[in-house]
């Protein structure tokens, strides 16, 4: 477990998003203060992720999600702030622009920064998890949108990280594609079981995905809802509706008429 500078140095109660049955969390934040010159973004954070928990953060444009994310993942070195950051030792980030090096291959892309012997191997283990075996030789410019997705998470996966940390990462991306992303995300979470943190601005995405929804209101925690299984999954229509209607309530969107009778 790796903390931040000021890291953890003192026991602190469970905040209240904590989710229950985790004694030893992935991800630890006390008090997290974050602004930039005299603007407060980040007003007092606390939240615990658990091993192999999938968390969505959800909240206004604004509000303080990517500013979280970036503290998570130790890329907020310039700014302003105070608290306390316990993170895994290995962290990876998935953005919304996969960021490719245009110079570099996929496979140049996938291996960026490895130096283990077997990390050919494991790229391309990788790349067919994502379902990119035969494109190793291509280049980014060459892929659809999707398929730099697809990279990307297999240049995070690659590396086994115990934290995957995803910045709105379909975001740029059509209806169906997002929807397909969306499965392939819960496939590859299932089989290598990261805590995940996803910041997202899509109601219907946090609960198709997520265990635990977090919603985000001026810098602060507001609300915390759990996602239960049969809800995620939609075999509960009238459940999942109730579930939309109270995060869109939470975010101060008047959700439309429900459909469900």
């Amino acid at each position: 477990m790796a903390a931040h500078p000021g890291g953890l140095t003192a026991v602190a109660p469970s905040p209240a998003g904590t989710p229950p049955g985790s004694a030893s969390p992935a991800v630890s934040v006390r008090g997290l203060i974050r602004g930039f010159g005299p603007k407060g973004v980040l007003n007092g954070v606390d939240l615990e992720i658990a091993p192999g928990e999938f968390v969505a953060l959800l909240g206004p444009s604004g509000c303080g999600k990517s500013t979280l994310l970036r503290a998570l993942a130790g890329l907020d070195h310039e700014v302003r702030g105070s608290g306390v950051i316990s993170v895994p030792d290995r962290v990876s980030v998935v953005f919304q622009d996969s960021r490719l090096l245009p110079w570099d291959t996929v496979l140049g892309n996938v291996t960026l920064g490895l130096r283990e012997h077997d990390a050919e191997a494991r790229a391309r283990k990788a790349l067919a998890e994502v379902g990119l075996t035969g494109r190793e030789k291509a280049w980014p410019h060459q892929l659809s949108g999707g398929e730099q997705q697809r990279v990307a998470l297999a240049r995070s996966l690659v590396r086994e990280p115990q934290l995957l940390l995803a910045d709105e990462p379909f975001g740029a991306l059509d209806a169906l594609t997002r929807i397909r992303m969306h499965g392939l995300l819960q496939d590859l979470v299932a089989v290598h079981r990261p805590a995940v943190l996803l910041v997202t601005h899509d109601v219907d995405e946090a609960i198709a995905l997520a265990d635990r929804i977090v919603v985000l209101d001026h810098g602060r925690i507001a609300t915390v809802r759990p996602v239960p299984p049969h809800i995620r999954s939609s075999k509960d229509a009238a459940g999942h509706e109730a579930l939309r209607r109270d995060l869109l309530a939470d975010l101060g969107v008047e959700p439309p008429a429900s459909s469900v009778g």
